[in-house]
């Protein structure tokens, strides 16, 4: 069964950074699109940025400039590199493949709390 961990949230002031990690089982990322996808309370799950098999990326407007995906598919790990944080970031980070329609069963989900 496909099983997805994300890490590497926590508590930071406006201006900090993060990086967040994502592995996966039974996923290689290599052969995926894959992408960060975020849900603050009260408001739906989005997709905050992709990265396509070749490695091309795309990122959602509000957040374009300040966050960078990446992988290493050695390690079938994804990245997401958040700088310049603003407290309307704060969320629970989730990875998954970007596929249409199709998802993979969520993960736990990493929280990034961002404060003012």
């Amino acid at each position: 069964q496909v099983q997805l961990a994300e890490s590497g949230g926590g508590l930071v002031q406006a201006g900090g950074s993060l990086r967040l990690s994502c592995t996966a089982s039974r996923i290689t990322f290599r052969f995926n699109v894959m992408g960060w996808y975020r849900q603050a309370p009260g408001n739906q799950r989005e997709l905050v940025a992709s990265i396509t098999n070749g490695g091309a990326t795309n990122y959602a407007d509000s957040v374009k400039g300040r966050f960078t995906i990446s992988k290493d598919n050695a390690d079938n790990t994804l990245y997401l590199q958040m700088n310049s944080l603003k407290p309307e970031d704060t969320a629970v980070y989730y990875c998954n493949i970007v596929r249409g329609n199709f998802f993979a069963p969520w993960g736990q989900g990493t929280q990034v709390t961002v404060s003012s």
